[in-house]
C-alpha cells in the first residue's frame, strides 16, 4: 500500500483503488505505537475537499477520544478488530447511552451511525480497536466542537483523571 503522510497520525492512499490487508493493519498499529496519542488514520479519500470522508482508524489501549459533535453531518462507526464503549452524552457532561461495541464475532454491536448533533467518545478496552469512519465531507473544523465539559488534549494530568472518572461510570452502569 502506497501512502503519503501528512503528519504523525493522518496517512492519506495514494490509489484510486485502495485495498487494505491485515499486513497493513499491522502496519497501522505498529504506526499507533509509536505514536504520542496512540493513534493514526488512513484517509481512503482523495483530498479534504471530497463529499465523503472515509478512513480506517487505529486506536491503541488508553488513546484519549476527546468528547466531540459533528454539527450538521453525519458519523458512522463500524468495527474492524477489538473493543470499545461507544459513549453518547448530553450537552452537560452526562452519559446518555454507552455501546459496548465489538468485531462482527463478538456478539456486541459492530457499527453504528450517528445523525444527529451530540458528543461522543470512545473508551479503548483492547490492546487497539480499529473501524472504519465515514463522515460527511468537505473536511470543516467549524462543522465539530469539543464539549466543554472535557479537557483539550494535550492536557495530560485533566486527560488522566477525566478518563479515570469516565472509566467508574461504565464500571457502575455495567455492575
Amino acid at each position: 500500500m502506497k501512502v503519503t503522510t501528512i503528519n504523525s497520525e493522518v496517512l492519506f492512499t495514494n490509489s484510486d483503488i485502495t485495498e487494505v490487508s491485515a499486513e497493513d493493519l499491522e502496519f497501522l498499529k505498529e504506526k499507533s505505537i509509536n505514536n504520542e496519542r496512540k493513534r493514526i488514520r488512513l484517509c481512503v479519500h482523495k483530498d479534504i475537499d471530497d463529499k465523503v470522508h472515509e478512513m480506517i482508524i487505529v486506536h491503541g489501549k488508553g488513546a484519549y477520544v476527546r468528547p466531540h459533535k459533528h454539527l450538521a453531518r453525519s458519523e458512522s462507526l463500524h468495527v474492524i478488530e477489538g473493543e470499545a464503549y461507544a459513549i453518547i452524552f448530553d450537552d452537560s457532561g452526562h452519559i446518555s447511552q454507552v455501546i459496548h461495541m465489538g468485531d462482527k464475532n463478538s456478539g456486541s454491536p459492530f457499527y453504528y451511525r450517528i445523525s444527529c448533533a451530540v458528543y461522543h467518545s470512545l473508551v479503548i478496552v483492547s490492546d487497539f480497536f480499529i473501524f472504519h469512519e465515514a463522515v460527511e465531507g468537505p473536511f470543516d473544523k467549524s462543522k465539530s466542537a469539543f464539549a466543554p465539559f472535557s479537557p483539550a488534549d494535550g492536557d495530560k494530568k485533566n486527560i488522566e483523571e477525566f478518563s479515570k472518572k469516565l472509566k467508574r461510570q461504565l464500571n457502575s452502569r455495567e455492575g
